[in-house]
């Protein structure tokens, strides 16, 4: 059986453009824990955060959100 996850690079991205957590929370306007939880893959963001975000960044959706496929042995 497989299981998909989203994995993201929001942290590079953050880093890149020299932005704390704080920061780029208000930019998107969601707290710095809503930043740490997508960044710690605890939390996956709604479609149209993900695009915020993008667009906060000025990539694609699928540059820092990609889909990681795990196979389960049951």
């Amino acid at each position: 059986m497989e299981v998909v996850a989203v994995k993201n690079s929001l942290k590079v991205y953050r880093a890149m453009h020299d932005l704390t957590q704080e920061q780029l929370a208000d930019k998107i306007g969601v707290s710095r824990q809503t930043v740490i939880a997508i960044e710690s893959n605890k939390y996956l963001p709604s479609l149209g955060l993900a695009f915020k975000i993008a667009q906060l960044f000025e990539v694609r959706v699928e540059d820092i959100f990609t889909e990681a496929v795990e196979k389960n042995e049951n």
